[in-house]
């Protein structure tokens, strides 16, 4: 869910999972890499093929969310998709990426990168904590 449009914090969600000892570390880090690459998939899917209902006041993202992920990609290039994970931030550049028909592999891959680092870091931190 916190790869959509539906606000979530994962990261707090799988630190109490890690931290309860009742899950596989790897395991919870396989899901929850997989299920946030596969959440900013489907943004862009919906800025790929989508955008035609942006005026509908339904639309997940405002005119300042997507120019601001314009401006991302305009000075950064497909290098800035490695900041899908930043809060507020990523799921916008997600939805710019599929509206500037950046190419799903490479998408695909750069955004994989990102949010396993993030997730890496995290149970990494809570392993830090709780040992």
């Amino acid at each position: 869910m916190a790869a959509t449009v539906i606000p979530f914090s994962s990261e707090a969600l799988l630190g109490a999972m890690a931290a309860s000892d009742a899950f596989d570390l790897w395991a919870l880090f396989f899901v929850a890499s997989t299920g946030n690459t596969l959440g900013s998939v489907v943004n862009w899917c919906l800025g790929r093929y989508a955008l035609h209902w942006q005026d509908r006041r339904w639309f997940p993202f405002g005119t300042g969310d997507l120019e601001r992920a314009g401006r991302w990609f305009n000075r950064y290039g497909l290098w800035a998709l490695l900041l899908a994970w930043v809060p507020i931030v990523g799921d916008p550049l997600t939805f710019a990426a599929g509206v500037l028909r950046t190419p799903f592999a490479i998408f695909l891959i750069l955004v994989a990168i990102s949010k396993t680092t993030r997730y890496l870091l995290v149970l990494g931190l809570v392993e830090l904590t709780w040992t």
